[in-house]
This record gives structure tokens, sequence and C-alpha cells, in this order.
């Protein structure tokens, strides 16, 4: 289908880095001022962007969206006020996504975000929030399982607008994403009408991805990935030309910000993980170089691969989402062979040094679209290890990601149950404790029975905490609660926690139900006592 051409008030020229960056000279006839673009965008639409933790997202025209909204005073009337339906492949940057969050934007969201505006309007019930696996949110956005203005499954296209960023547009009008992929193929393959955003502050990325098509059953291909670094598409994203209505140019860099510091529990944490790994390895159950690894994002995740590049493990691999800054040391030490992500979310400072010493990691590096990087197919075939980090973890290995106290969202399941449910090595690390405002210790990590459950407890191998680590595998539950209390809890509830265990045994034995024993009229007690009183201490389970 043929896009309807727009209407433009201004037509910018052309700077000399924009008509080299974009090397189809037809589209810089399109080549259009944000703010004319800003007024076509109606109440409702659903629009998709590029972007994943917060990298490689579209920042002029959403950013002159808002503005059009803010200086029309458009939110004040009830008949003027404009929210629109906002898919993105994870979390974009904080400038454009909490503005439109605050502004009240936003009708639905999906399918992971990071921010405390977009939070609060989720669990204020401003926003419509579908929380979704990552290998899963393309490929349903594909199937038009998200259109709920049609019948799902419609095959018109179910999103009115794609709003991308580039690096580069190819002679074939091709679009060379920046440091992330995310779900932006199946975000173009999906929308009527395409806005591309070519950022000519950022080096030309050409060669660093490999695209692939998201097709529908029953014409779904293999991914046919035997090793970390096999190609199986293309270095672009192919789009009809026809189907783009409007080039901008942009020079702004992604907001990342610093990433979350080590610190003494993360350091901890991870030596018990080297540990772990060197005993495998001396048990022939890894190989000396170990298995391609996925880790998470966060402090935690930052001192394990802190601790890779120092540890004695050589030409490692990685099959992960993202990299962060500690991924630069693990490369420049010479341990890393290899490493493909879907995103990279570097500090400013870490940005620089890449971009400065591209030459040294290019042939190193690739960048997929979440739905392979995620995809259960190739992690279980590699053999990952994966490392996630979760909110709590009860007794018997069931994990909430989610929702604090059952029922507050903070950012989404993101795609750690696609790798915990599917890597040879399922682990999850956390503090054994957390502060609250009034107790440095009042929040267990380890708790009697999760308030939210994203990893059941069939899918997890190993817990780890700063405490310990408990590894899981072969366990029954009633082997499993007393080993992840004793290795992995923090001294202040350890006691509470081994009652808790110990009574409900004896309870559910007697009535003939001990299989995995509770006490369900005490299963939350800890949550509540920390809603009523901040913190998890209580006095006991009578």
């Amino acid at each position: 289908m043929r896009a309807t051409p727009l209407l433009r008030l201004h037509t910018p020229t052309a700077t000399a880095a924009l008509r080299e960056r974009v090397r189809r000279p037809a589209l810089l006839k399109k080549l259009a001022d944000p703010a004319d673009l800003a007024p076509l965008f109606n109440n409702d639409d659903y629009i998709g962007w590029s972007g994943f933790t917060g990298v490689g997202y579209p920042k002029v025209v959403p950013t002159a969206i808002a503005d059009h909204v803010e200086f029309s005073k458009l939110q004040e009337n009830p008949k003027t006020k404009k929210k629109f339906n906002l898919f993105v492949g994870a979390s974009v940057g904080p400038e454009v996504e909490e503005r439109w969050a605050r502004m009240d934007m936003i009708a639905r969201r999906y399918p992971h975000q990071v921010g405390r505006e977009i939070a609060k309007g989720i669990n204020d019930g401003r926003i419509n929030f579908a929380d979704k696996h990552l290998s899963m949110f393309p490929q349903d956005l594909v199937y038009g399982y998200y259109n709920l203005r049609k019948k799902h499954g419609e095959p018109r296209k179910p999103l009115d607008w794609a709003i991308v960023e580039a690096t580069a547009i190819t002679e074939e009008g091709a679009i060379v994403p920046g440091a992330s992929v995310g779900a932006t193929p199946e975000i173009l393959q999906s929308a009527e009408k395409i806005i591309v955003e070519v950022n000519t502050l950022l080096p030309d990325l050409y060669g660093l991805h490999d695209i692939n098509h998201s097709w529908i059953p029953p014409y779904r291909q293999p991914y046919l990935i035997k090793h970390v670094k096999d190609r199986i598409g293309e270095p672009a994203i192919p789009v009809d030309p026809d189907r783009i209505v409007a080039i901008v140019e942009s020079r702004l860099p992604d907001n990342t910000g610093t990433n979350a510091p080590e610190d003494d529990t993360s350091r901890a944490i991870a030596r018990h993980l080297m540990e772990f790994f060197s005993e495998e390895v001396s048990a022939g159950r890894l190989p000396k170089s170990l298995l391609p690894l996925q880790s998470g994002i966060g402090n935690v995740a930052n001192s394990i691969i802190g601790g890779l590049a120092e540890g004695p493990f050589d030409r490692v691999r990685v099959w992960t989402e993202v990299l962060q800054d500690t991924f630069i040391r693990f490369f420049d030490s010479g341990k890393l062979s290899f490493a493909t992500a879907t995103s990279i979310r570097f500090s400013p400072e870490g940005f620089e040094h890449f971009y400065k010493n591209w030459a040294n990691y290019k042939d190193r590096l690739l960048l997929r679209s979440q739905q392979v990087a995620n995809s259960p197919e190739v992690i279980r075939r590699l053999g990952v290890i994966a490392m996630n980090t979760p909110l709590e973890v009860d007794i018997y290995a069931h994990a909430n990601s989610t929702c604090a106290l059952g029922s507050r969202m903070l950012n989404g399941v993101g795609g750690s149950a696609d790798f915990l449910r599917n890597a040879k090595l399922s682990i999850m690390h956390t503090p054994s404790a957390r502060h609250t405002k009034t107790d440095p210790t009042g929040i267990s990590c380890i708790v009697p029975f999760a308030s939210h459950i994203d990893q059941t407890e069939h899918d997890l191998d190993v817990v780890v905490t700063e405490q310990g680590l408990a590894d899981l595998r072969g366990l029954a539950p009633r082997e499993r609660a007393p080993v992840i209390i004793e290795k992995c809890a923090h001294p202040d509830y350890k006691d509470l926690l081994h009652e808790y265990y110990d009574r409900a045994l004896h309870e559910c034995l007697a009535r003939g139900a001990g299989h995995e024993p509770h006490m369900l009229r005490n299963a939350f007690k800890m949550h509540l006592n920390l809603m009523e009183h901040g913190t998890m201490k209580i006095k006991g389970w009578d």
C-alpha cells in the first residue's frame, strides 16, 4: 500500500551529513520539519517506536509531538485530549517517554518500560500496560494480537505509525539501526506509515546488525544458528520506500546515564558464581570456556561480567539481550571472544570509548532482533547460562520479577523468562535483603511464598545471594526449601523462614498434603507486615 503524502509547511535543507547517510536520494525529497509532523498524530493512534533499554529510540519527533500537545493545551479539554497506544521493544529514553507519561499522553503501553512517571501512570490506572515476554511481543504484534480496534488476526497492518531511529538508509531504502535492534523490524513490518529519524551524530553502524524477516505460521522458518557468531539475515532492515512518509535529521545522543555501580553485595554474589562455574568445569559439566552467557542489567550483572574479565575462563562467548560498560573491560581483557545482543547500553563515556575504538570491536559483536536474541529455540540449542535478578524468590524457587507486594508494577518481566525457561543453567541472583525507610534489612528477598510469580520452580536451577549459593538441580520441593533458606537468606530472617517451613511441613504432612508445604494463613504474613510496619521482621507465626 502506498502511503498518503504528508503536508509540509516547511521544507528543510538536507545537510551534507544527511545526504551522505541517506543513500537513496529520492528519500531526501521527503525531508520534513518535526513541527509539521506533530499535528498529524490523532488521538488513539497506534504508534511503534524503535529502541531497547534506552538506546536507539526516536528523539526528535516524539519531542515535537509532546511540544505540540503542550503548547496547544490539548490535554486540558477532553474533546481535544490526545492519548496514544505505544509499542516499543523495551524501554526508551526518559526525556521522551517520561514526558509523555507525565502529560498523560499514553493510553496503552507494550511490553516493557522503565521510568518513575510511566510506572506511576500504570499503577494509578491511567495507562493500560500489557506485560509480555520479549521474545513473544514482536511475533504477537505481527500476528495482529494487539490491535484492539479490529478483530485479532486481521491481516491489515495494526500500527498507524512507526517512528524509528537510523544511522543510515541504504540504496535500496533499508534502514540501518543504531545501537539497538529490539522489535524495530516487526514494528516497521506492522506500520502503515513510517517516519525515519536519521541520527548523524552517531557513526554509520552498517555491518553491526543481523536482521531477519518475521514470518507468520505456517510459513515460519527455523533460526539456523549453531554458534554465537552465525549470521542468518541482512545488515539492514528492508522496508518498502513508499511507506516512508518522512525523513527527519537528528543529532541527539541516547540518554543512558551511568550504569549501576558495583558494591560489596554484588561482588560477593559474583564470587559465589565464579566458584560455582569453576566447580562445574572441574566436574566436566561445562567446558573451560564455559557456555554462552546471558546477563541482565544492574550492579550484580556488572560485577559478574567484571569477575569474568578477571577470572580464569578464556574465549568466553555471550548470547544476551544487553551489553553494559563492563563488557568493554571484558572485551579488552581478551577473554571475551564474541558477543551477540539486541542492544548496547553503555554510559556516555562507554559509548565514546566504543565509537572511538570501533575497529577493535566491530568483528566481535553482532546485534539481532529481540525475537532472535531471546528465542527459546536458540537459547536451548546453544546451552546458554542465564543469569537474572528478581525482586524476590520464595523457599521453593518461584521468582517474582515484576510486581512489588503482588500488585505494584515496576518494569515488566522483560526477557528473563525467555532465558530462564530454556537455558542449560538458569540462575537467579539477588541481594538477600533490601532496605526500607525505617529498616536497613526491612525486606527479605527470600520469602515463604512469592507475592507474584513470573518464573516458576520448574525453571530455576540456582539461587544465589551474597550469603551463598543454592544448587537446586534434582532436588524435590521439600529438599529445596531448607537449602535456599540456609544458603541464601539473610541472617535476620533465617530463623523465621526455617520456622515457617518446619511448621508448614508438620501441618501438611498431617493432612496428607506434604509435597510443597505451606501455611496459607501465614504465607504472606511477612509481606503484610511490610505494608503495615515498614519491615518484614514479624514477631512470630502465631
